[in-house]
């Protein structure tokens, strides 16, 4: 088992590193205060890794590129989009959470068009910028409970409903929408529709005001009789009640790994600057002594990084299953699970640990304290990703094991 990251992906890193370190970072606390304004900073740099992907051979990186690779013959040596995709965001994450959320052509739903679209709706749609939207005010974690419907009429669907905490649902160019083609088949029928910014019937209701993550917008959408064609329809448009709707879910193990990468470069972020912040007052922090005799906070700070490289592998794990056609779902969910857990723990423990500095706004600390919960929260909480790793080690079904 060789555990360093390959060669080829230094380039990626640096450069990841660089955009944190001089775009994002300076930016951060300014589009933390101006919640809801719009990053424009970040417009220059999406078309930078749109010229990269565009002349990429090895596929690009990014939200929109994260298509699960074949088997590749069951060499198991392949490392691609997926693992290019957290390393990159787990840098840019060590900059700004939020920020990296915003970057043009980068959403959720370009995820969710990369895993399931064919080939003509990959050259049509490649370049949306396309947010996701799932959640519905009565309908959260349980995907089966979702009540947005899409009938079929001539040649469109017809999707009425509404949906909640939508990251990029106003910024975005489409909307990629859950709902379902008969609400009495549960979770069989639901299909994901790509909706395009302007079409009749789809309106933005309001912008949430958030605990963190505030430079990236989160919007509540409404759909009344809104009309899209049948080409929109990503994946298989029958109902069958033996695949279920994996191929909705697909979008979710690749993209989990790299929610967990996030979590681990915001809490990176918040570690790095606690040792600086603690090493000013002349505390050892070197590992050459043994835990019994170190300062607690010496003990605490290796503790802390300790757990974080522990999650660090589990997503690396998970990110190279995807890159060759293994299942991953079990491991996708204990990399977030664990990252998201991690993440949110260690951000905190740091505000603590650096006293006033830690809580005051002249750190980024607590910042990075209150955007670390989201990634223990979206893309399936904590508690459904034990559910799922639950349901995958028993071999039990959800009917089975709720």
């Amino acid at each position: 088992m060789n555990l360093e990251i390959p060669r080829k992906f230094a380039p990626l890193i640096n450069q990841a590193q660089q955009v944190a370190r001089e775009v994002f970072r300076p930016i951060s606390r300014k589009y933390d205060l101006a919640e809801h304004e719009y990053p424009s900073e970040l417009d220059m740099f999406a078309s930078i890794m749109d010229g990269m992907n565009d002349g990429a051979a090895d596929g690009g990186t990014g939200a929109g590129k994260l298509a699960r690779s074949d088997n590749n013959g069951g060499t198991g040596n392949r490392n691609g989009t997926n693992m290019k995709t957290v390393l990159g965001l787990t840098e840019l994450c060590w900059g700004d959470v939020g920020l990296a959320l915003s970057i043009p052509r980068q959403g959720l739903g370009n995820s969710a068009i990369a895993a399931v679209a064919n080939d003509e709706q990959l050259a049509r749609l490649g370049n949306t910028w396309a947010a996701m939207a799932i959640t519905e005010p009565g309908a959260g974690s349980d995907t089966a409970a979702i009540r947005t419907t899409a009938t079929e009429d001539g040649d469109d669907y017809v999707i009425n409903g509404e949906k909640i905490y939508v990251t990029a649902g106003e910024r975005a160019d489409a909307v990629v929408v859950w709902a379902t083609l008969d609400r009495n088949k549960g979770r069989a029928a639901i299909k994901s529709f790509v909706v395009e910014k302007g079409t009749p019937g789809m309106t933005v209701e309001r912008l949430e005001k958030k605990l963190g993550i505030r430079a990236s917008d989160t919007a509540a959408i409404r759909f009344d009789n809104c009309r899209v064609p049948r080409e929109n329809l990503l994946g298989d448009p029958d109902i069958s009640v033996e695949k279920g709707f994996a191929g909705a879910m697909q979008t979710f193990d690749n993209t989990r790994p790299v929610v967990a990468g996030m979590a681990i470069g915001v809490a990176s972020a918040a570690l790095q600057k606690t040792r600086e912040l603690i090493a000013l007052t002349g505390t050892d922090l070197e590992y050459r002594h043994q835990t019994w005799t170190q300062p607690a906070v010496t003990r605490e700070l290796q503790l802390m990084e300790a757990e974080l490289e522990a999650a660090r592998l589990l997503t690396l794990r998970a990110a190279w299953m995807a890159d060759n056609g293994l299942p991953n779902s079990k491991e996708a969910s204990i990399a977030k699970a664990k990252a998201g857990r991690v993440g949110n723990t260690i951000t905190l423990r740091c505000v603590e640990l650096c006293g006033s500095l830690g809580y005051g706004e002249t750190e980024l600390l607590e910042k990075w304290a209150r955007d670390s919960k989201i990634l223990d929260i979206f893309e399936g909480t904590q508690q459904i990703q034990l559910l799922i790793i639950a349901r995958r080690l028993l071999g039990k079904s959800s009917a089975e094991l709720k």
